[in-house]
């Protein structure tokens, strides 16, 4: 399985930079980007803070597919 994300859509929404959030959560910006092309999957801590700054659940911006 496979997570996918919407946190790339999201930044752009709020006209936020992977740097940007990355300060927001307390991760580095290399965090976001791994996470934003799948090749990290995030704590619940991580993925529940991410969802806050966006003001939507964690399920709207993750989820898994079967690859």
């Amino acid at each position: 399985m496979a997570l996918k994300t919407r946190m790339k859509e999201y930044r752009a929404r709020y006209q936020m930079s992977q740097e940007d959030l990355a300060g927001l959560v307390g991760v580095r910006r290399e965090t976001i980007g791994n996470l934003e092309k799948g090749r990290y999957n995030p704590s619940l801590k991580l993925a529940m803070d991410i969802a806050r700054v966006f003001e939507t659940t964690v399920e709207e911006l993750f989820w898994f597919t079967e690859e």
